[in-house]
């Protein structure tokens, strides 16, 4: 119960203000003329300005609230290192013990979790903490008490942007003094040209000095030897890398692990450059005009990425009818130039319908059947020109091809169909129509071609069949190159629709990014992805069992894990993990790298416990840091828990402060007038009496 006085005016407190300074002037004036009965004037307008106040007794019924600390538990992945997870659940129960010996005092307890559905960078307390106090009145918070390592991440710049008045105390659960050292990246680049070579810039730091300040710093660039180099501490490293491929070139940098370190998961770095092709350049050397000539010219100039040289043989040397110069070509053609001097400059050559007619000198065949070795990519894309003793495969050029032919041609209607192979093959696996089988299955829903070229495979792989199961399409590897060989030139009749056409965009599009090596289609892969907190893991290969795969997760734990069969080649697995940071997962000779959450997250760039961080808003709310971290967790010297009404400082070297907030909540409320009535109107009427009675004497 609680007494008090509170005023219910009958007019405005602005009206009663301008009468009180109404009568004040007023007043004063009675005063300096010395006029009579000024002292009974005064107290009788002091009783009417006091009837309009109309002053009550109040009594309130109160119910006393109890007090809120909020206690946050830094569960990020830092707080795994060094025992600190015990620490932390040693140091949690011995808080809610003494809390629970306050009177009065409500125990709030608040899990900060840097891993988890929600991507985040880093540890976010406070950011949790105005979550949890969003339901708290602030004037019934005694207080906040983190247990963490220091290291958070979201620490608001003034201490007015917490949005409350109570002091923040800290529970360190690291040791002082700690000794780590990390890899920081300075500087990376995002994109590159594929060919050119990117500056990545690293940094080798350490929490405190030591005699040794050498370094051995470790680069691996997927599928190529790791090198070495050794670096100083503390000082700016630029390491070259090589952008061979397009797509995630994904670069690995690690440091050497120091005696004595907190941790080594900070020593490496996981950088994704993402390769970006230049221009493809593609010749295009078409042997005699035709129907299909136009659907390769079409689909590659459709290509915004491809540079094309395209020639026609409009009239081989033999042939002399006496057409005028000015009535053929304009351009002659440039053997010399194309086949010797800038070959190398090409990154795909197709060969459309041509044969050997002295164009041509087997020279310059010889020099494409070297630039394949030295990893080029050459397209025949053949008719009956094939099977001709004039054969491309009768010149040095086949020693290389894929395909050797018998000299018959087979020309009647069949549907395309994909081999075994090529139902599995990422260059014919998914076409549209296939329905994954052709021969071996479901008949293709695509248009009917009428002409193959009869070949026996050499060292190669048949992705499409023709008429009577004979090779439609076959591809091989020659020393550092590929060759692919269409023995039909037909695929014209897709691109006009015939009998219902087919997929001859996406097949052309994909045979020549396969022959220019690009990721995507190789046919022996392992990629890693991530979803959330799901670790994606799909194998792509051609055989009919694949090796399980090792997943290494971020702390260095290893795992074996089989995948699951799907459709057309593809193993995949979809695992769901906890820490954030780099994934590897291998199998065979073939890797690969996954991130979860972030690859260079804040969480695990600096893991040495620390005060600083936090100083700021410790400082500004009166709050302390205790370090607890100990060789044992048994027996945690814990500090004291007083409550205090008052003060600025809310710690000492063994205690930490609570505000004592005396919260309440009114139950009740009773009024009783103090001056109103006839009480107050007699006490008015009298003073205006006495008044005039004194002036008139």
């Amino acid at each position: 119960m609680n007494w008090s006085i509170t005023f219910i005016p009958f007019v405005p407190w602005l009206a009663l203000w301008v009468i009180a300074g109404i009568g004040a002037v007023l007043l004063a004036l009675l005063f300096w003329r010395a006029r009579r009965g000024a002292v009974l004037r005064l107290l009788a307008f002091a009783a009417l300005l006091l009837a309009l106040a109309n002053p009550h007794l109040k009594r309130e019924d109160r119910e006393p609230l109890n007090d809120i600390v909020t206690v946050v538990v830094d569960d990020s992945q830092s707080q795994t290192l060094a025992g600190r997870t015990n620490r932390t659940a040693e140091l949690r129960k011995a808080l809610e013990d003494r809390l629970k010996e306050v009177p009065k005092l409500e125990t709030r307890v608040v899990r900060s979790n840097s891993s988890g559905e929600t991507e985040r960078d880093g540890t976010m307390l406070f950011t949790d903490l105005g979550q949890a106090l969003a339901d708290v009145p602030p004037d019934r918070l005694a207080g906040v008490v983190m247990i963490t390592d220091g290291q958070v991440h979201d620490v608001p710049d003034k201490v007015a942007a917490l949005g409350f008045d109570a002091p923040v105390h800290a529970l360190l659960t690291g040791k002082e003094g700690e000794f780590d050292r990390r890899l920081e990246v300075t500087a990376a680049p995002r994109f590159g040209i594929v060919g050119s070579t990117q500056t990545i810039e690293v940094k080798v730091s350490e929490s405190k000095p030591r005699d040794d300040d050498i370094a051995t710093l470790t680069v691996t660039h997927q599928g190529k030897e790791p090198r070495t180099q050794t670096v100083r501490i503390g000082d700016r490293v630029e390491v070259p890398v090589e952008i061979d491929h397009a797509g995630p070139n994904i670069v690995e940098i690690e440091v050497d692990g120091a005696p004595g370190e907190l941790t080594a998961i900070n020593n490496r770095a996981l950088l994704t450059v993402e390769g970006v092709r230049e221009n493809l350049r593609v010749l295009l050397v078409s042997g005699e005009p035709h129907a299909g000539e136009r659907t390769w010219r079409n689909m590659l100039k459709s290509d915004a990425s491809v540079d094309l040289v395209h020639f026609t043989i409009l009239r081989p040397p033999e042939k002399q009818d006496g057409t005028p110069i000015n009535q053929l070509s304009l351009i002659a053609f440039p053997t010399r130039e194309l086949f010797q001097e800038k070959l190398d400059q090409f990154d795909l050559i197709i060969f459309d319908r041509y044969q050997r007619r002295g164009v041509l000198p087997l020279l310059y065949l010889e020099n494409v059947a070297r630039y394949v070795e030295r990893g080029g990519a050459v397209l025949v894309s053949s008719g009956d020109d094939y099977a001709s003793p004039l054969s491309l495969y009768r010149t040095p050029l086949g020693e290389i091809l894929p395909a050797a032919p018998s000299g018959r041609v087979i020309e009647k209607p069949y549907r395309p169909a994909l081999s075994d192979l090529g139902t599995k093959h990422p260059v014919t696996g998914d076409l549209e129509g296939a329905r994954g089988g052709g021969a071996h299955g479901t008949d293709p829903t695509w248009g009917r071609w009428f002409r193959v070229v009869d070949v026996s495979p050499r060292e190669a792989e048949v992705l499409m069949e023709g008429a009577d199961g004979r090779p439609l399409l076959v591809i091989g590897e020659r020393g550092k190159g590929r060759v692919a060989v269409l023995l039909s030139d037909q695929a014209w009749l897709w691109a006009r629709g015939y009998d219902g056409g087919g997929p001859y965009s996406d097949l052309l599009r994909r045979l020549a990014h396969w022959l220019m090596k690009e990721p995507e289609l190789e046919q022996e892969t392992l990629r890693a992805s991530s979803k959330g907190q799901s670790l994606i893991i799909e194998r792509r290969s051609i055989e009919d069992e694949v090796d399980p795969v090792i997943v290494t997760t971020p702390s260095g734990e290893e795992m074996s894990v089989e995948l699951d069969k799907g459709e057309r080649g593809i193993w995949r697995k979809v695992l769901q993990v906890d820490e954030h940071g780099v994934y590897r997962v291998a199998s065979g000779n073939l890797a690969g790298l996954a991130t979860v959450g972030k690859a260079n997250t804040r969480e695990f760039a600096a893991v040495t416990a620390s005060d600083e961080p936090l100083g700021p808003v410790l400082e500004g709310t009166g709050g302390g840091a205790f370090w607890m971290g100990r060789d044992d967790t048994e027996g945690v010297a814990f500090p004291g828990l007083p409550m205090i009404r008052s003060g600025h400082v809310m710690h000492g070297t063994d205690w930490l402060g609570l505000h004592k907030r005396d919260a309440y909540h009114v139950k009740g409320v009773r009024l009783f007038p103090l001056f109103s009535g006839f009480l107050a109107l007699a006490l008015l009427l009298g003073l205006l009496a006495a008044a005039w009675y004194r002036e008139g004497r």
